[in-house]
C-alpha cells in the first residue's frame, strides 16, 4: 500500500488518494513515508493532503505524528522543514518537545519552520 500511495502521489492523483484516505484510517501512518519521500511532487502532493484532510480528520491525521517526528532526523533539511509545517497544520501537541528541539537545527530554513510549528501549536491549543 506504500509504494502505490507514492506512486500515484508521484504521478499527481491527489484527489484519488484524499479519498482513499477518507475511506480508510489505516492509511494515514503513509503520511511520514510520502513526506520523506525523494520526489519533491510525492512531498507537496502529501502537504496537500494534510491540508485537505486536517478539519474533517485531525484525529486520524495524529496517527501519522510518531512517524512525522522520526522523520525530524533526516538529512535533508527540505524534509525537515516540510514536516514541521506539517506538524504545525496538525497541531499535534504530542509533537511540541520535537518541534522545540527543530530550534537548534543547523539549517536557518528548519529552525524557521519549527518556530512557525510553534506558532501554529498555539494557536491551536
Amino acid at each position: 500500500m506504500r509504494a502505490m500511495l507514492i506512486e500515484y502521489m508521484g504521478k499527481g492523483f491527489l484527489d484519488n488518494i484524499i479519498a482513499m484516505f477518507r475511506e480508510d484510517r489505516t492509511l494515514y501512518r503513509f503520511v511520514a513515508d510520502m513526506l520523506g519521500d525523494e520526489q519533491m511532487r510525492v512531498r507537496l502532493g502529501a502537504t496537500a493532503l494534510v491540508e485537505e484532510l486536517v478539519v474533517e480528520h485531525r484525529e486520524e491525521l495524529n496517527d501519522a505524528v510518531p512517524g512525522l517526528i522520526a522523520l525530524l532526523k533526516h538529512e535533508n533539511p527540505t524534509v525537515r522543514g516540510d514536516v514541521l509545517s506539517v506538524l504545525g497544520t496538525i497541531s499535534a501537541p504530542a509533537a511540541k518537545a520535537a518541534i522545540e528541539a527543530c530550534l537548534a537545527d543547523v539549517h536557518p530554513g528548519v529552525r524557521e519552520a519549527a518556530q512557525e510549528a510553534l506558532d501554529a501549536l498555539g494557536r491551536a491549543g
